[in-house]
């Protein structure tokens, strides 16, 4: 690899072709994705299309992301070869450790390079949303890095469950506002996000933190997480002896890390993708094609349209769609998308704390429980070769686990 952006530094007109290339200018994924939003925010998402166009193809932006996301993003993180849990399972498990970058997840990728952008674009304020925080701590962890003002909207729900997360980007010098509306989830969050954003658009940069939302959002987060595929697909040849996985799979709530992962996987290579759910919101088998958020996607949504409020115990994943590629890459057959519930998601994550060492995030381990279930069935067969992308640490769920360990709502295994 040449470093941590090891794709190309331009966006060709080959790239249009790809599973995974540029959408265009109409940010279409097929039937999905576009730029539905209110006529005052054209101006805006059509600026932030052509800034980044101009930023992903000049030299001296992409060799300082570069430089920041090795020196001070802990780029590239490794690929973990879970022997223990390969014994116990059957198959081969790899780990993409996006757990060890700054910050604690994949989302400092993303961020950094937003922030730059907004930068070059002459923006002095940052604002996001945020679910179970990692996005919101990251985006803080940025502004402080480049002396932005920032400001983070996060549900009332999830303030309260990632406590600690909330005072670490208060630590890091940003607002954190509370969302008292609607479920007072990650939805909620994101609607006060772009009513900030309407109001504010001339002085700030709306960071948002998956590839979901007006275009170009689902296309520009995705190629900043490209790095994520890019050095999995590298790593896994190494140690494969130039093979690639047999599986890659990732959780999916907007479905960023899972994105970035699938990038460096959908072109070139036989490996099946598989992003994971939660059960209790499941957009890919419970959903139907709709609009929220700016974007055409699979939703929740009844009859009536009415978005429904997606449940899961980790507030990452506690969203009522999917990314709009996701469900172009589902309609064409090359992902899957399967769920895991709450209970065998606590169980992965005290598994493979116990058999490895590695406390994963609860969104990261809905991943791990569908390996668990499936391994040595004929989805995912004896002596498979699967990757999984780590999305994040488990620090921020430890005290939620915790407590849910000890009200008996799940056993121990």
């Amino acid at each position: 690899m040449s470093g941590p952006h090891s794709g190309p530094h331009s966006l060709s007109e080959s790239e249009s072709e790809l599973i995974m290339g540029d959408p265009g200018p109409s940010g279409r994924f097929g039937e999905f994705g576009g730029r539905f939003v209110p006529e005052s925010l054209v101006p805006a998402c059509m600026e932030l299309e052509a800034s980044f166009r101009r930023a992903w193809i000049d030299p001296a932006f992409r060799r300082e992301l570069d430089h920041l996301l090795h020196s001070y993003g802990g780029r590239p993180t490794p690929v973990t070869e879970c022997l223990r849990l390969s014994e116990e399972l059957g198959v081969r498990v790899l780990l993409k450790r996006e757990d060890l970058a700054h910050t604690g997840s994949h989302k400092i990728n993303n961020v950094v390079g937003q922030a730059l952008l907004a930068r070059r674009m002459g923006k002095k304020r940052l604002i996001a949303e945020t679910g179970a925080g990692q996005h919101g701590v990251a985006t803080a962890t940025a502004a402080a890095l480049f002396g932005m003002e920032c400001v983070v909207y996060m549900g009332a729900v999830d303030m309260e469950r990632q406590a600690l997360n909330v005072f670490r980007m208060e630590l890091l010098g940003a607002e954190v506002r509370s969302v008292e509306s609607g479920s007072r989830t990650l939805k909620d969050a994101v609607n006060e996000a772009l009513r900030d954003w309407v109001a504010s658009v001339d002085t700030t940069h709306y960071c948002l933190g998956s590839v979901m939302g007006p275009h170009p959002y689902p296309w520009m987060v995705r190629e900043l997480q490209r790095v994520v595929g890019d050095e999995s697909r590298a790593q896994c040849r190494e140690i494969l002896d130039g093979k690639d996985p047999d599986v890659v799979v990732a959780c999916a709530g907007g479905g960023s890390n899972a994105a970035g992962t699938f990038a460096g996987f959908a072109d070139g290579t036989s490996s099946v993708l598989v992003g994971v759910e939660a059960a209790g919101g499941a957009a890919m088998h419970n959903g139907i094609p709709g609009v929220l958020h700016g974007m055409r996607s699979a939703l929740m949504q009844d009859e009536s349209g009415q978005i429904l409020e997606a449940e899961s115990i980790s507030a990452g994943l506690d969203y009522p769609g999917i990314g709009p590629e996701h469900a172009h890459l589902a309609a064409i057959g090359r992902a899957r998308y399967e769920t895991a519930g709450d209970t065998e998601v606590v169980e992965a994550f005290q598994r493979l704390s116990k058999t490895e060492g590695i406390i994963p995030a609860l969104e990261s381990a809905h991943a791990v429980a569908w390996v668990i279930r499936v391994a040595g069935t004929e989805v995912l067969p004896t002596g498979s070769t699967v990757l999984i992308t780590l999305s994040g640490r488990g620090d921020k769920d430890v005290a939620q686990v915790r407590d849910i360990l000890r009200r008996g709502e799940t056993t121990p295994r």
